[in-house]
């Protein structure tokens, strides 16, 4: 493997962390009214928000992307790639956040809720001091597998011209004899930083830990 095509493939690098960086952050906020609405009293609001939920799970993010690309493109030609994807990868992190703030939610002990009505608090107060810090360190080994596979997924958006890893792997593999070399390269960064990230996720994981600990 040529240092020329490691360093073609790893041009693609800031704009996958991008896309998975924005993409996921658009879903840890957006995930938040999804939930809200899929615990509510109101049948026909968690009805509307499951719904949506299973649409945007459901289909694949190269249909999303096509959709929003191809589809929104023809009626806003400003659109670009980039944008497109983050639009389409941080509706489907929305989603996906949502579930996964729901099962954190899930495992926070109802008598938690009603230890802390009787002492006098707040559902805001209760929600801030002692449901979030569980629910955020529940969340976060699920989130950070949830983020390893986007960081993946990401791979798709060059199928529509943004510039990530694999993009420039396929071009790279167009100008050279040996076509398989980039898609290899692109392996390796894809493994590398996938590792990198799972070791930060435990770090934040265990530092959550202690303090909720506390």
């Amino acid at each position: 493997m040529g240092s020329d095509v490691l360093l073609t493939v790893l041009k693609g690098v800031p704009m996958t962390l991008l896309l998975t960086g924005a993409s996921l952050g658009i879903g840890i906020v957006g995930g938040l009214p999804f939930v809200a609405a899929r615990t509510s009293k109101r049948p026909l609001l968690r009805m509307v928000s499951r719904s949506l939920i299973e649409i945007l799970r459901g289909i694949p993010p190269l249909v999303w992307l096509f959709i929003i690309y191809f589809g929104l493109g023809n009626s806003l030609p400003q659109i670009e790639p980039l944008q497109a994807a983050i639009i389409g990868f941080g509706l489907i992190s929305c989603a996906y956040m949502a579930e996964i703030y729901r099962g954190g939610l899930a495992a926070v002990h109802h008598g938690q809720w009603e230890a802390a009505r009787a002492l006098g608090m707040s559902t805001s107060s209760i929600v801030r001091k002692i449901i979030a810090p569980q629910v955020l360190r529940i969340s976060v080994p699920a989130t950070a597998t949830y983020g390893i596979g986007l960081f993946k997924d990401s791979s798709v958006a060059f199928t529509i011209g943004v510039t990530e890893v694999l993009y420039w792997a396929n071009e790279q593999s167009r100008s050279t004899s040996d076509a398989i070399k980039p898609f290899l390269a692109a392996a390796v960064v894809y493994i590398v930083m996938s590792v990198v990230c799972a070791a930060l996720a435990r770090s934040v994981d265990q530092r959550l830990q202690r303090r909720v600990a506390r």
